[in-house]
Protein backbone atom coordinates (compact mmCIF):
# COMPACT_ATOMS: atom_id res chain seq x y z
CA UNK A 1 0.00 0.00 0.00
CA UNK A 2 1.48 3.55 -0.68
CA UNK A 3 2.28 5.84 2.01
CA UNK A 4 -0.28 8.23 0.90
CA UNK A 5 -3.14 5.88 1.60
CA UNK A 6 -2.15 5.88 5.04
CA UNK A 7 -2.07 8.04 8.11
CA UNK A 8 1.02 7.83 10.58
CA UNK A 9 0.91 8.55 14.49
CA UNK A 10 -1.43 8.83 16.75
CA UNK A 11 -2.49 12.58 16.86
CA UNK A 12 -2.86 12.46 13.35
CA UNK A 13 -5.66 9.51 13.23
CA UNK A 14 -7.16 10.88 16.55
CA UNK A 15 -7.86 14.06 13.95
CA UNK A 16 -9.12 11.94 10.89
CA UNK A 17 -11.43 9.76 13.33
CA UNK A 18 -13.03 13.11 14.29
CA UNK A 19 -13.01 14.75 11.11
CA UNK A 20 -14.75 11.94 9.48
CA UNK A 21 -12.18 10.21 7.15
CA UNK A 22 -13.87 7.22 5.41
CA UNK A 23 -10.64 4.46 7.12
CA UNK A 24 -11.16 1.00 6.21
CA UNK A 25 -9.08 -0.08 9.39
CA UNK A 26 -6.34 1.10 12.13
CA UNK A 27 -3.18 -0.95 13.65
CA UNK A 28 -2.26 -0.45 16.83
CA UNK A 29 1.13 -1.59 17.85
CA UNK A 30 -0.34 -4.64 20.80
CA UNK A 31 1.53 -2.83 23.69
CA UNK A 32 0.92 0.47 23.64
CA UNK A 33 0.03 2.67 26.74
CA UNK A 34 -0.70 5.95 27.35
CA UNK A 35 -3.01 8.89 27.11
CA UNK A 36 -2.85 9.82 23.89
CA UNK A 37 -3.83 6.48 22.99
CA UNK A 38 -6.50 6.11 25.47
CA UNK A 39 -8.02 9.59 23.84
CA UNK A 40 -7.62 7.27 20.75
CA UNK A 41 -9.80 4.67 21.58
CA UNK A 42 -12.77 6.96 23.08
CA UNK A 43 -13.19 8.89 19.87
CA UNK A 44 -13.18 5.17 18.21
CA UNK A 45 -16.23 4.38 20.29
CA UNK A 46 -19.12 3.86 18.19
CA UNK A 47 -17.66 4.08 15.35
CA UNK A 48 -17.20 0.86 12.71
CA UNK A 49 -13.51 1.30 12.14
CA UNK A 50 -11.96 -2.24 12.80
CA UNK A 51 -8.86 -1.59 14.98
CA UNK A 52 -5.85 -4.59 14.49
CA UNK A 53 -3.35 -5.06 17.71
CA UNK A 54 -0.36 -6.24 16.11
CA UNK A 55 3.43 -6.72 16.53
CA UNK A 56 5.85 -3.23 16.11
CA UNK A 57 7.46 -5.15 13.24
CA UNK A 58 4.40 -5.08 11.30
CA UNK A 59 3.80 -1.29 11.35
CA UNK A 60 7.46 -1.16 10.30
CA UNK A 61 7.04 -3.10 7.04
CA UNK A 62 4.13 -0.60 6.15
CA UNK A 63 5.95 2.51 6.56
CA UNK A 64 9.77 3.74 7.86
CA UNK A 65 7.91 7.10 9.60
CA UNK A 66 7.19 7.84 12.67
CA UNK A 67 3.91 5.99 13.35
CA UNK A 68 4.23 6.15 17.31
CA UNK A 69 2.79 2.69 17.02
CA UNK A 70 -0.52 3.67 15.22
CA UNK A 71 -1.33 3.53 10.65
CA UNK A 72 -4.61 4.16 9.83
CA UNK A 73 -5.66 3.08 6.20
CA UNK A 74 -7.62 5.79 3.75
CA UNK A 75 -10.45 4.38 1.94
CA UNK A 76 -10.40 4.80 -1.99
CA UNK A 77 -13.96 5.75 -2.07
CA UNK A 78 -16.63 7.45 0.08
CA UNK A 79 -18.90 4.64 1.16
CA UNK A 80 -22.44 5.27 0.91
CA UNK A 81 -25.13 3.74 2.87
CA UNK A 82 -28.31 1.11 2.06
CA UNK A 83 -30.71 3.04 3.66
CA UNK A 84 -29.51 6.23 1.04
CA UNK A 85 -29.79 3.78 -2.12
CA UNK A 86 -32.72 1.79 -1.67
CA UNK A 87 -35.00 4.82 -1.59
CA UNK A 88 -33.00 6.56 -4.06
CA UNK A 89 -33.86 4.22 -6.50
CA UNK A 90 -37.13 3.45 -5.70
CA UNK A 91 -37.84 7.39 -6.27
CA UNK A 92 -36.14 6.96 -9.82
CA UNK A 93 -38.95 4.25 -10.51
CA UNK A 94 -36.63 1.22 -10.64
CA UNK A 95 -36.44 -2.32 -8.82
CA UNK A 96 -33.10 -2.39 -6.23
CA UNK A 97 -30.98 -5.01 -7.61
CA UNK A 98 -28.23 -5.50 -4.90
CA UNK A 99 -25.26 -7.96 -4.26
CA UNK A 100 -24.19 -8.35 -0.46
CA UNK A 101 -20.60 -10.12 0.16
CA UNK A 102 -20.17 -12.37 3.20
CA UNK A 103 -17.08 -12.86 4.02
CA UNK A 104 -15.45 -11.85 1.06
CA UNK A 105 -11.78 -10.95 1.83
CA UNK A 106 -10.02 -11.71 -1.73
CA UNK A 107 -8.94 -8.25 -2.89
CA UNK A 108 -8.71 -9.47 -6.28
CA UNK A 109 -12.28 -11.56 -6.08
CA UNK A 110 -14.07 -8.16 -5.34
CA UNK A 111 -12.76 -5.89 -8.07
CA UNK A 112 -13.67 -8.43 -10.45
CA UNK A 113 -17.63 -8.97 -8.87
CA UNK A 114 -17.59 -4.90 -8.70
CA UNK A 115 -16.36 -4.81 -12.62
CA UNK A 116 -19.14 -7.39 -13.23
CA UNK A 117 -21.89 -5.62 -11.02
CA UNK A 118 -20.95 -2.29 -12.86
CA UNK A 119 -21.76 -4.20 -16.24
CA UNK A 120 -25.11 -5.40 -15.06
CA UNK A 121 -26.09 -2.34 -13.73
CA UNK A 122 -26.39 -3.48 -10.11
CA UNK A 123 -27.46 -0.22 -7.83
CA UNK A 124 -24.67 -0.98 -5.12
CA UNK A 125 -22.79 -4.13 -3.33
CA UNK A 126 -22.80 -4.16 0.46
CA UNK A 127 -19.66 -5.27 2.76
CA UNK A 128 -19.92 -5.68 6.07
CA UNK A 129 -17.50 -3.24 8.37
CA UNK A 130 -15.50 -6.07 9.91
CA UNK A 131 -14.06 -9.40 8.56
CA UNK A 132 -14.23 -8.58 4.98
CA UNK A 133 -12.23 -6.73 2.18
CA UNK A 134 -12.10 -2.93 1.48
CA UNK A 135 -12.04 -0.81 -1.48
CA UNK A 136 -8.43 0.16 -1.56
CA UNK A 137 -6.37 0.47 -4.94
CA UNK A 138 -5.70 -2.96 -5.46
CA UNK A 139 -9.59 -3.38 -5.48
CA UNK A 140 -10.11 -0.05 -7.62
CA UNK A 141 -7.45 -1.66 -10.25
CA UNK A 142 -9.01 -4.98 -10.45
CA UNK A 143 -12.55 -3.46 -11.18
CA UNK A 144 -11.06 -1.84 -13.74
CA UNK A 145 -12.32 1.40 -12.00
CA UNK A 146 -16.01 0.54 -11.30
CA UNK A 147 -15.30 0.71 -7.35
CA UNK A 148 -15.05 5.02 -8.67
CA UNK A 149 -18.63 4.60 -9.42
CA UNK A 150 -20.52 1.61 -8.28
CA UNK A 151 -22.07 2.77 -4.79
CA UNK A 152 -20.55 0.23 -1.81
CA UNK A 153 -22.24 -0.10 1.33
CA UNK A 154 -20.05 -0.34 4.06
CA UNK A 155 -22.77 -1.76 6.67
CA UNK A 156 -22.55 -3.15 10.26
CA UNK A 157 -23.52 -6.47 9.68
CA UNK A 158 -24.46 -8.29 6.64
CA UNK A 159 -27.71 -9.86 8.87
CA UNK A 160 -28.75 -6.85 9.72
CA UNK A 161 -28.41 -5.32 5.65
CA UNK A 162 -30.67 -8.38 4.82
CA UNK A 163 -32.93 -7.67 7.13
CA UNK A 164 -33.76 -4.31 6.42
CA UNK A 165 -33.42 -5.08 2.48
CA UNK A 166 -36.71 -7.59 3.60
CA UNK A 167 -38.08 -4.98 5.50
CA UNK A 168 -37.77 -3.13 1.85
CA UNK A 169 -39.71 -4.80 0.16
CA UNK A 170 -36.50 -6.39 -1.38
CA UNK A 171 -36.29 -10.61 -2.09
CA UNK A 172 -33.19 -11.72 -0.92
CA UNK A 173 -31.28 -14.89 -2.36
CA UNK A 174 -28.29 -16.80 -1.13
CA UNK A 175 -26.27 -18.73 -2.93
CA UNK A 176 -25.09 -22.19 -1.70
CA UNK A 177 -23.88 -25.35 -2.29
CA UNK A 178 -26.45 -26.38 0.89
CA UNK A 179 -29.57 -25.40 -1.47
CA UNK A 180 -32.05 -27.91 -2.75
CA UNK A 181 -33.37 -25.43 -5.76
CA UNK A 182 -30.49 -24.75 -9.12
CA UNK A 183 -30.46 -20.96 -9.40
CA UNK A 184 -32.33 -20.91 -12.85
CA UNK A 185 -35.28 -22.75 -11.06
CA UNK A 186 -36.87 -19.54 -9.43
CA UNK A 187 -37.87 -16.48 -10.61
CA UNK A 188 -35.99 -13.37 -9.92
CA UNK A 189 -38.88 -11.05 -9.71
CA UNK A 190 -39.07 -7.22 -8.59
CA UNK A 191 -36.63 -5.56 -6.52
CA UNK A 192 -33.68 -8.68 -5.96
CA UNK A 193 -30.72 -9.11 -3.96
CA UNK A 194 -27.98 -12.30 -4.11
CA UNK A 195 -26.17 -12.76 -0.85
CA UNK A 196 -22.55 -14.37 -2.15
CA UNK A 197 -19.90 -16.14 0.91
CA UNK A 198 -16.69 -16.87 0.56
CA UNK A 199 -15.21 -19.56 -1.51
CA UNK A 200 -13.85 -21.81 1.91
CA UNK A 201 -17.15 -21.26 4.28
CA UNK A 202 -19.75 -19.73 1.88
CA UNK A 203 -22.96 -17.27 3.47
CA UNK A 204 -22.83 -17.85 7.32
CA UNK A 205 -25.72 -19.88 8.78
CA UNK A 206 -27.26 -17.01 10.35
CA UNK A 207 -27.18 -14.79 7.32
CA UNK A 208 -28.67 -18.26 5.10
CA UNK A 209 -31.48 -18.52 7.91
CA UNK A 210 -33.12 -15.32 7.39
CA UNK A 211 -32.66 -15.12 3.44
CA UNK A 212 -35.85 -15.86 1.33
CA UNK A 213 -34.61 -18.26 -0.49
CA UNK A 214 -31.20 -20.71 -1.38
CA UNK A 215 -29.88 -21.44 -4.26
CA UNK A 216 -27.08 -23.50 -6.06
CA UNK A 217 -25.17 -23.31 -8.96
CA UNK A 218 -24.54 -27.09 -10.18
CA UNK A 219 -21.08 -28.26 -10.42
CA UNK A 220 -19.99 -31.88 -12.27
CA UNK A 221 -16.43 -31.56 -12.02
CA UNK A 222 -14.18 -32.41 -9.24
CA UNK A 223 -13.72 -29.57 -7.45
CA UNK A 224 -16.82 -28.47 -5.71
CA UNK A 225 -16.63 -24.82 -5.72
CA UNK A 226 -16.11 -22.23 -8.29
CA UNK A 227 -14.32 -18.96 -7.57
CA UNK A 228 -16.72 -16.44 -5.73
CA UNK A 229 -16.40 -13.58 -8.48
CA UNK A 230 -17.20 -16.34 -11.83
CA UNK A 231 -19.80 -17.58 -9.49
CA UNK A 232 -21.07 -14.46 -8.79
CA UNK A 233 -21.47 -13.08 -12.32
CA UNK A 234 -23.39 -17.00 -13.31
CA UNK A 235 -26.10 -15.46 -10.55
CA UNK A 236 -26.14 -11.83 -11.54
CA UNK A 237 -26.66 -12.39 -15.62
CA UNK A 238 -29.06 -14.93 -14.76
CA UNK A 239 -30.94 -12.48 -13.08
CA UNK A 240 -30.37 -9.68 -15.86
CA UNK A 241 -31.57 -12.51 -18.42
CA UNK A 242 -34.84 -13.25 -16.71
CA UNK A 243 -35.63 -9.59 -16.14
CA UNK A 244 -35.10 -8.50 -19.64
CA UNK A 245 -37.04 -11.37 -20.97
CA UNK A 246 -39.87 -10.25 -18.99
CA UNK A 247 -39.42 -7.19 -20.36
CA UNK A 248 -39.83 -8.47 -24.01
CA UNK A 249 -42.79 -10.00 -23.36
Amino acid sequence: MKENEMIFGIRAVIEAVQAGKEIDKILVKRDIQGDLVRELFEVLKGTDIPVQRVPLERLNRQTRKNHQGVIAFISSITYQRLEDIIPFVYEQGKNPFIVLLDGITDVRNFGAIARTCECAGVDAIVIPAKGSVTVNADAVKTSAGALMTLPVCKEKSINQSIRFLQESGVKVFAASEKASELYTEVTYEGPVAIVMGAEDTGVSMENLRICDEMVKIPLFGAIQSLNVSVASSIMIYEVIRQQMAKQEK
